[in-house]
């Protein structure tokens, strides 16, 4: 009630009125109309600031004369406010939704406040280069598929254990696939075992298209795979063929049997190929590593072939295997690492691995 007689008494000295009821107009006010600028409900962190000149007062309310037993007094009346409601509201709603698309361009790490579509946009050319690569994957594997079965019975009779043939055919299908649209550059190339010295590889996981670089290196290492993936057509089919190795998830007798699986294998003279991370990297950084794989290779006295992939996170990265950006992937095969403790191991392949991925 302060602040509305004083803003009454600013103007009755501007008019010129003294009667002692004048003081009654404050009643007339509603308290919001002592108030400056917009709906404080529209922006909570912005509060009103007090009008008191008279000048303020004056535009905001409009004098009207009128006599009343022959004492004139004035009557306030306050100026419509449905024009300057409706354009608080849409103040109030431009900003909200610039806010959003500001939030939004921060989160994508595209786009500017005033472009909502610029993130879409940014992302057709990679979407559309995804379906392509699928397309040609898919029309690939499939000729490729029928070659590897005319093949199967030959390699089961001499060729059990390493399958070069179907190795040598799966080469062709990741090198047709990945040709058209990614530069796979190579380093260390002298440091692969020759191809009938068995080996465990290792190598950080971080994109989908890890499969598809390693298998242009024409090693016939065998892969670990969820058991799921055995059912996709013909890929699956292929994956059977080539003698990948199915794993159950959270199953401890599962991860038993691939591991004793996996020393057999090296035994008779087969190489294995694990991801000890066990999962692809969402962010680019190098996870823990699992002792399985430098189990095997300590308990079957071969050799450990770290292997570090780089580029293949930003061109397909992990959850997006729908879209296919720019970019060229690096493939440094280091030193063989060799001992009979698998912590040790362990700590050697991870330590090679994060310093070379440092450098990039």
């Amino acid at each position: 009630m302060e602040v509305v007689s004083h803003s009454s008494t600013t103007i009755r000295h501007r008019f010129g009125y003294k009667d002692s009821r004048f003081s009654t107009a404050s009643s007339l006010f509603p308290q919001s109309y002592t108030y400056k600028g917009l709906n404080p409900h529209c922006f909570p962190h912005k509060r009103a600031i007090l009008r008191n000149s008279t000048n303020s007062a004056q535009s905001r309310y409009s004098c009207v004369p009128r006599k009343d037993s022959s004492v004139s007094w004035n009557y306030f009346k306050p100026k419509e406010e449905l024009n300057r409601t409706y354009s608080n509201n849409k103040v109030c709603n431009q900003n909200r939704l610039s806010r959003y698309i500001v939030v939004r361009s921060e989160l994508a790490e595209t786009g500017y406040p005033d472009a909502s579509y610029s993130l879409s946009e940014h992302k057709l050319s990679s979407k559309v280069r995804g379906i392509c690569f699928y397309v040609v994957t898919a029309l690939t594997a499939i000729f490729l598929f029928l070659l590897m079965l005319v093949v199967h019975p030959f390699v089961l009779l001499f060729d059990r254990y390493q399958r070069k043939a179907q190795h040598f055919i799966a080469k062709i299908w990741a090198t047709l696939t990945v040709t058209p649209f990614i530069k796979i550059k190579y380093e260390g190339l002298e440091n692969l075992p020759p191809p009938d010295i068995p080996g465990v590889y290792v190598s950080n996981h971080q994109s989908f298209l890890d499969i598809y670089t390693l298998l242009t290196l024409g090693r016939s290492f065998k892969f670990i795979s969820k058991t799921s993936i055995f059912l996709y057509p013909i890929i699956g089919w292929a994956m059977f063929l080539l003698g990948v190795i199915p794993l159950k998830r959270m199953d401890s007798r599962s991860q038993l049997d691939c591991l004793k699986r996996c020393m057999d294998l090296t035994k008779k003279g087969a190489s294995v190929f694990f991801f000890p991370e066990g999962t692809r990297s969402k962010d680019g950084k190098l996870g823990t590593f699992k002792k399985g794989a430098f189990s095997v290779a300590a308990k079957t006295k071969v050799p450990v072939v770290p292997i570090t992939l780089k580029g293949t996170g930003k061109i397909m990265p992990a959850g997006m295997e729908g879209i296919l950006n720019l970019g060229s992937v690096e493939v440094v095969i280091h030193k063989p690492i060799e001992g009979s403790d698998p912590e040790e191991l362990c700590n050697k392949a991870r330590k090679t691995i994060a310093d070379e991925l440092n450098h990039q």
